[in-house]
Protein backbone atom coordinates (compact mmCIF):
# COMPACT_ATOMS: atom_id res chain seq x y z
CA UNK A 1 0.00 0.00 0.00
CA UNK A 2 2.80 2.42 0.87
CA UNK A 3 4.46 1.71 -2.47
CA UNK A 4 1.17 2.26 -4.28
CA UNK A 5 0.44 5.58 -2.58
CA UNK A 6 4.07 6.79 -2.64
CA UNK A 7 3.57 8.95 0.43
CA UNK A 8 6.13 11.38 1.79
CA UNK A 9 6.69 11.73 5.54
CA UNK A 10 8.68 14.80 6.59
CA UNK A 11 10.68 15.61 9.70
CA UNK A 12 11.34 19.24 10.65
CA UNK A 13 13.69 19.98 13.54
CA UNK A 14 15.98 22.41 15.31
CA UNK A 15 19.54 21.08 15.62
CA UNK A 16 20.30 23.39 18.54
CA UNK A 17 17.48 22.18 20.77
CA UNK A 18 17.16 18.66 19.36
CA UNK A 19 13.39 19.10 18.94
CA UNK A 20 11.55 17.81 15.89
CA UNK A 21 8.04 17.37 14.56
CA UNK A 22 6.82 14.88 11.99
CA UNK A 23 4.41 15.67 9.18
CA UNK A 24 1.88 12.95 8.28
CA UNK A 25 3.41 9.96 10.12
CA UNK A 26 1.59 7.08 8.46
CA UNK A 27 2.84 3.53 7.77
CA UNK A 28 5.86 3.23 10.11
CA UNK A 29 5.76 5.19 13.40
CA UNK A 30 8.53 3.16 14.99
CA UNK A 31 10.75 3.68 11.96
CA UNK A 32 10.21 7.44 12.22
CA UNK A 33 11.23 7.42 15.87
CA UNK A 34 14.27 5.30 15.03
CA UNK A 35 15.41 7.88 12.47
CA UNK A 36 15.06 10.65 15.03
CA UNK A 37 16.98 8.70 17.65
CA UNK A 38 19.79 7.97 15.23
CA UNK A 39 19.92 11.69 14.47
CA UNK A 40 19.98 12.63 18.18
CA UNK A 41 16.59 14.34 17.88
CA UNK A 42 13.44 14.05 20.00
CA UNK A 43 9.88 14.07 18.72
CA UNK A 44 7.80 16.90 20.21
CA UNK A 45 4.72 16.90 18.00
CA UNK A 46 2.84 15.80 14.89
CA UNK A 47 1.63 18.08 12.10
CA UNK A 48 -1.28 16.62 10.12
CA UNK A 49 -2.02 18.01 6.66
CA UNK A 50 -5.44 16.32 6.49
CA UNK A 51 -7.44 13.38 7.76
CA UNK A 52 -7.01 10.78 5.01
CA UNK A 53 -5.67 7.44 6.33
CA UNK A 54 -2.62 7.39 4.06
CA UNK A 55 -1.44 10.48 5.97
CA UNK A 56 -2.59 9.90 9.56
CA UNK A 57 -3.56 6.23 9.66
CA UNK A 58 -6.88 4.37 9.65
CA UNK A 59 -8.76 2.14 7.23
CA UNK A 60 -8.56 2.82 3.53
CA UNK A 61 -9.84 0.68 0.63
CA UNK A 62 -9.69 -2.45 2.76
CA UNK A 63 -6.24 -1.69 4.12
CA UNK A 64 -5.49 -0.89 7.75
CA UNK A 65 -2.77 1.75 7.91
CA UNK A 66 -0.92 2.52 11.12
CA UNK A 67 -0.43 6.16 11.96
CA UNK A 68 -0.91 8.66 14.76
CA UNK A 69 -2.81 6.25 17.02
CA UNK A 70 0.10 3.83 17.05
CA UNK A 71 2.59 6.69 17.29
CA UNK A 72 0.90 7.89 20.49
CA UNK A 73 1.53 4.47 22.02
CA UNK A 74 5.24 5.15 21.51
CA UNK A 75 5.45 8.90 22.19
CA UNK A 76 2.93 11.14 23.94
CA UNK A 77 3.03 14.26 21.76
CA UNK A 78 0.33 16.68 20.57
CA UNK A 79 -1.33 16.15 17.19
CA UNK A 80 -1.64 19.53 15.49
CA UNK A 81 -4.68 19.67 13.21
CA UNK A 82 -6.61 22.39 11.43
CA UNK A 83 -9.70 23.21 13.49
CA UNK A 84 -12.13 22.20 10.73
CA UNK A 85 -10.47 18.78 10.46
CA UNK A 86 -10.39 17.70 14.12
CA UNK A 87 -13.59 15.64 14.07
CA UNK A 88 -12.57 13.92 10.84
CA UNK A 89 -9.12 13.05 12.18
CA UNK A 90 -10.72 11.61 15.32
CA UNK A 91 -13.22 9.55 13.31
CA UNK A 92 -10.59 8.25 10.90
CA UNK A 93 -7.89 7.35 13.44
CA UNK A 94 -9.88 6.67 16.62
CA UNK A 95 -7.65 9.18 18.41
CA UNK A 96 -9.33 11.34 21.04
CA UNK A 97 -9.56 15.08 20.42
CA UNK A 98 -7.91 15.51 23.81
CA UNK A 99 -4.66 14.49 22.10
CA UNK A 100 -5.09 17.18 19.44
CA UNK A 101 -4.09 20.81 19.34
CA UNK A 102 -6.59 22.58 17.10
CA UNK A 103 -5.19 25.51 15.14
CA UNK A 104 -6.41 28.11 12.67
CA UNK A 105 -4.96 29.49 9.47
CA UNK A 106 -2.16 31.94 10.16
CA UNK A 107 -1.21 30.36 13.48
CA UNK A 108 2.48 29.73 14.08
CA UNK A 109 3.95 26.62 15.64
CA UNK A 110 7.52 26.77 16.94
CA UNK A 111 10.07 23.98 17.04
CA UNK A 112 12.92 25.43 19.03
CA UNK A 113 13.79 28.61 17.13
CA UNK A 114 12.05 27.46 13.93
CA UNK A 115 8.63 28.94 13.20
CA UNK A 116 6.09 27.12 11.04
CA UNK A 117 3.16 29.02 9.55
CA UNK A 118 -0.06 27.04 9.22
CA UNK A 119 -2.08 27.82 6.09
CA UNK A 120 -5.63 26.48 5.80
CA UNK A 121 -6.09 25.27 2.22
CA UNK A 122 -9.50 23.59 1.87
CA UNK A 123 -10.39 21.85 -1.35
CA UNK A 124 -9.07 18.30 -1.16
CA UNK A 125 -10.62 18.09 2.31
CA UNK A 126 -12.41 20.75 4.40
CA UNK A 127 -9.49 21.20 6.78
CA UNK A 128 -6.46 20.57 4.60
CA UNK A 129 -3.50 22.68 5.63
CA UNK A 130 0.00 23.47 4.35
CA UNK A 131 3.07 24.34 6.39
CA UNK A 132 5.47 27.14 5.47
CA UNK A 133 8.88 26.97 7.12
CA UNK A 134 12.11 28.66 6.02
CA UNK A 135 10.89 29.14 2.43
CA UNK A 136 9.75 25.53 2.20
CA UNK A 137 6.08 24.74 1.56
CA UNK A 138 5.00 21.32 2.80
CA UNK A 139 1.73 21.01 0.96
CA UNK A 140 0.24 17.60 1.73
CA UNK A 141 -2.35 16.83 -0.95
CA UNK A 142 -3.21 20.46 -1.67
CA UNK A 143 -0.59 20.80 -4.40
CA UNK A 144 1.73 18.43 -6.23
CA UNK A 145 4.42 19.30 -8.73
CA UNK A 146 2.01 17.94 -11.35
CA UNK A 147 -1.65 18.35 -10.48
CA UNK A 148 -3.34 18.82 -7.13
CA UNK A 149 -5.33 16.74 -4.68
CA UNK A 150 -8.58 15.20 -5.89
CA UNK A 151 -11.69 17.34 -5.63
CA UNK A 152 -14.25 14.59 -6.33
CA UNK A 153 -14.08 12.85 -2.94
CA UNK A 154 -16.52 13.22 -0.02
CA UNK A 155 -15.85 16.61 1.56
CA UNK A 156 -13.88 17.89 -1.42
CA UNK A 157 -14.70 21.28 -2.92
CA UNK A 158 -13.38 22.35 -6.36
CA UNK A 159 -14.20 26.03 -5.77
CA UNK A 160 -12.36 26.01 -2.44
CA UNK A 161 -9.36 24.33 -4.09
CA UNK A 162 -9.15 27.09 -6.69
CA UNK A 163 -9.21 29.73 -3.96
CA UNK A 164 -6.58 27.86 -1.95
CA UNK A 165 -4.19 27.61 -4.88
CA UNK A 166 -4.65 31.13 -6.19
CA UNK A 167 -5.43 33.16 -3.06
CA UNK A 168 -4.52 31.39 0.17
CA UNK A 169 -1.09 30.35 -1.15
CA UNK A 170 -0.54 33.60 -3.06
CA UNK A 171 1.77 35.04 -0.39
CA UNK A 172 4.17 32.09 -0.66
CA UNK A 173 7.06 33.36 -2.84
CA UNK A 174 8.10 31.75 -6.11
CA UNK A 175 11.53 30.89 -4.70
CA UNK A 176 9.99 28.73 -1.95
CA UNK A 177 10.50 25.01 -2.46
CA UNK A 178 7.38 22.86 -2.77
CA UNK A 179 7.44 19.52 -0.95
CA UNK A 180 4.23 17.60 -1.80
CA UNK A 181 2.52 14.79 0.08
CA UNK A 182 3.08 12.19 -2.67
CA UNK A 183 5.85 11.35 -5.11
CA UNK A 184 3.68 11.78 -8.22
CA UNK A 185 6.25 13.45 -10.49
CA UNK A 186 9.73 12.95 -11.87
CA UNK A 187 11.28 15.03 -9.07
CA UNK A 188 10.37 14.99 -5.37
CA UNK A 189 10.41 18.79 -5.05
CA UNK A 190 10.62 21.99 -7.09
CA UNK A 191 10.37 25.73 -6.65
CA UNK A 192 6.89 27.10 -6.38
CA UNK A 193 7.65 29.44 -9.27
CA UNK A 194 8.49 26.47 -11.50
CA UNK A 195 5.36 24.70 -10.32
CA UNK A 196 3.15 27.72 -11.00
CA UNK A 197 4.62 28.00 -14.49
CA UNK A 198 4.42 24.33 -15.48
CA UNK A 199 1.65 22.71 -13.42
CA UNK A 200 -1.57 22.55 -15.46
CA UNK A 201 -3.73 23.41 -12.44
CA UNK A 202 -2.51 27.00 -12.73
CA UNK A 203 -3.54 27.31 -16.39
CA UNK A 204 -7.14 28.46 -15.69
CA UNK A 205 -7.29 32.21 -15.05
CA UNK A 206 -10.81 32.44 -13.65
CA UNK A 207 -12.94 30.33 -11.32
CA UNK A 208 -15.21 29.52 -14.26
CA UNK A 209 -12.30 28.17 -16.30
CA UNK A 210 -11.11 26.17 -13.30
CA UNK A 211 -14.53 24.61 -12.70
CA UNK A 212 -14.89 23.70 -16.37
CA UNK A 213 -11.69 21.63 -16.00
CA UNK A 214 -11.83 20.36 -12.43
CA UNK A 215 -15.41 20.76 -11.19
CA UNK A 216 -17.04 17.78 -12.84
Amino acid sequence: MARQMVNFVYLVGDRETGEAMVIDPAYDPQGILNILEEDAMKLTGVLATHYHPDHVGGNMMGWSIVGIKELLDLAQVPIIVQRDEADLVAQTTDVSRSHMKECSSGDTISIGSIDIELIHTPGHTPGSQCFLVDDCLLAGDTLFLEGCGRTDLPGSDPEAMYESLTTRLAHVPDHAILFPGHFYSASPSASLGHTRQHNFVFAPRTPQQWLSMFGG
